[in-house]
């Protein structure tokens, strides 16, 4: 007697043992299996899959850095006969947790044993190949066991010398290098590209402007022309027309000269008779009373003539005699200022120097009103100093001074004066 188990798709089943001794082993997954009472063992093996976390702390690359690397792998155990049964051999009776661990010491050594052969550069930037390297080399052993690695990826990479950092450092200058050349090129180049459109649009522009202009230019021409044209036309049409009014005005003007040629033809005749007549009787009327009148005229123009020559006459008379009378005056005036100055002359020659200082004295109040002219508008004249003997001083020095400057302006040394010669004494100036 014996019982039938069943097992889900995510267990094995292992059966073992039987009639007489039978060391046959029978695997089932995802299904049923007969098994004896007191003969036959039975046994279940899990086949879900085991996440594993490989953690490698103070490993050291091949250049000698000290690296924390912690890696994820997937595992399961295989479901082909052969490999379920060296499976079965290893874990079956074990625990997940037991099993996890055998996996995780094989792991964890291919990881130590691989980063020993890389450097940080090979590991940090490239993951994926180291993961994939961990894999290849431990599949083998694993395999053995009749584990199969699904997935193996690196988790995280980190160091405690800050050996990472360094390279992040250096990678985030260059990267930042790299962007602000970018930036500067980028500028650069919109700089570039802004002023060859700016370019292109004054091209353009001023292409449009040059054809609107010949536009213009060509509208403008076209209308001159058209205008000359018609002014033309109209030109000719009035010069037609005053043409031909012309030509009928002459037509016009040559009957009227042939009418007013008979009228005259016929005048004349009339105006002869009329002028035989008429000087007959201007003979007898007006040429003889003329004649006389003529006669009357000549001798009282005649007259007229005679009077005007003896008035012309008497006015220049009457001019010459007042300007003989007016001569006689300035000369009589003449002579009494010449004798007045001779008389001057002859004093002041008998007088000698006293005549001289007497008009140096007399000029010398309107020498002095000049000279005193611009200080008429000061109303205080200060003089600094603290001894009176000092003010007296200055008032001698431009007493002392004053004949030089007369001598200057007119001549007349004023020093050979008695009267001065006294006020500047040296004892008179003592008294003073």
């Amino acid at each position: 007697m014996g019982n039938c188990h069943t097992v889900g798709p995510n267990e094995a089943l292992v059966v073992s043992g039987g009639c007489c001794g039978s060391d046959q082993k029978t695997y089932v997954v995802g299904g049923w299996a007969w098994a004896w009472w007191f003969i036959s063992d039975i046994q279940r093996m899990s086949l879900e899959v085991m996440t594993i976390l490989c953690r490698c702390e103070n490993i050291e690359t091949s250049e000698g850095v000290p690296l924390d690397v912690t890696g994820v792998a997937q595992v399961k155990v295989m479901t082909e006969n052969e490999l379920l049964g060296y499976a079965c051999e290893q874990f079956l009776g074990k625990s997940v947790i037991e099993i996890r661990s055998v996996i995780l010491q094989t792991l964890e050594g291919h990881l130590r044993a691989i980063l020993g052969t890389l450097t940080v550069e090979q590991i940090y930037q490239d993951r994926d190949r180291f993961a994939t390297l961990v894999r290849e080399v431990a599949s083998p052993d694993v395999g053995r066991m009749g584990i199969e690695i699904l997935s193996f990826t690196i988790k995280d990479v980190y160091d405690k010398v800050e050996y990472l950092s360094s390279l992040g450092k250096t990678q985030t200058a260059a990267v930042q290098r790299d962007a602000d050349i970018g930036v500067a090129e980028a500028e650069r180049d919109a700089g570039i590209r802004e002023a060859e459109c700016k370019r292109e649009m004054m091209d353009v522009k001023f292409l449009a402007d040059t054809k609107m202009a010949d536009s213009k230019r060509e509208l403008e021409m076209q209308k001159a022309s058209f205008n000359q044209e018609v002014n033309t036309k109209k030109a000719e049409a009035q010069l037609a027309y005053e043409l031909q009014a012309a030509k009928q005005q002459q037509n016009i003007r040559l009957e009227e000269i042939e009418i007013e040629v008979v009228q005259r033809k016929k005048q004349i005749t009339i105006e002869e008779k009329e002028v035989i007549r008429t000087e007959k009787e201007l003979v007898a009327t007006v040429k003889r009373p003329a004649e006389a009148e003529a006669y009357k005229m000549q001798q009282l123009a005649e007259g007229r003539k005679i009077k005007t020559v003896l008035t012309a006459q008497a006015e220049a008379d009457k001019i010459r005699l007042i300007g003989e009378a007016e001569a006689c005056s300035i000369e009589a005036v003449g002579k009494a200022e010449a004798e007045k100055m001779r008389l001057k002359a002859e004093a002041y020659q008998l007088y000698g120097e006293a005549a001289k200082t007497a008009l140096v004295l007399e000029a010398l109040p309107m020498i002095a009103s000049k000279v005193a002219a611009p200080l008429a508008r000061t109303s205080e004249i200060v003089i600094l100093s603290g001894d009176g003997s000092r003010v007296t001083g200055e008032v001698n020095r431009l007493l002392a001074e004053l004949p030089v400057s007369v001598n200057a302006l007119t001549g007349v040394d004023l020093t050979k004066i008695p009267l001065l010669q006294k006020m500047m004494n040296p004892q008179c100036q003592t008294a003073m």
